[in-house]
C-alpha cells in the first residue's frame, strides 16, 4: 500500500531534535505535595487483591514515590543517554540513539509497548551496544 499527502509523508519534515530531562523543581515539589495529601478510600477487611490494590500497599506505594524514589538520579541516569525527539504522523515520538563503538555492528531497534517506556531497556543498552 503505498500512502501519499502531506498528512502521510514526513520524510521532508521530520526535524530530530535532541532532548534531555529536565523536570522543574516545582513539579516536583507539586508531585510531593499532592501525595502528602492524597485521600485514601476505606478498604473492605479481608479481601486483599480481590477487589483491587489493599490500602496499605497503595499507601506504601504512595509513600515511596513521594520520600524515596531518586527522582533526580533517575534523571541523571537517563539523561547519560543521547536522547532525541521527532514528529512521525503527528505524533511526538522520543527515541534514544545509542551507537555501539564497534565497527559494523548490526543497527538494532528496540520498541517498548504502552504504557512502558525506555527506562525497561536502561540495562540492556550497555550489553547490546557494547559487549
Amino acid at each position: 500500500m503505498t500512502h501519499s499527502g502531506p498528512d502521510r509523508d514526513n520524510s521532508t519534515t521530520a526535524e530530530i531534535r535532541p532532548f534531555r530531562i529536565e523536570i522543574p523543581q516545582a513539579d516536583l515539589d507539586d508531585l510531593r505535595q499532592r501525595l502528602a495529601r492524597t485521600r485514601f478510600p476505606d478498604e473492605i477487611q479481608g479481601v486483599g487483591w480481590d477487589r483491587g490494590v489493599p490500602l496499605g500497599y497503595l499507601k506504601g506505594l504512595a509513600e515511596y514515590w513521594r520520600t524515596g524514589y531518586d527522582w533526580r538520579g533517575q534523571e541523571a541516569r537517563l539523561n547519560e543517554l543521547p536522547q532525541f525527539t521527532t514528529t512521525i504522523y503527528g505524533q511526538n515520538v522520543h527515541f534514544l540513539h545509542v551507537r555501539s563503538p564497534e565497527p559494523g555492528a548490526l543497527p538494532l531497534i528496540i520498541c517498548h509497548g504502552y504504557p512502558g517506556s525506555v527506562v525497561e531497556f536502561m540495562n540492556i543498552i550497555g550489553p547490546l551496544t557494547d559487549p
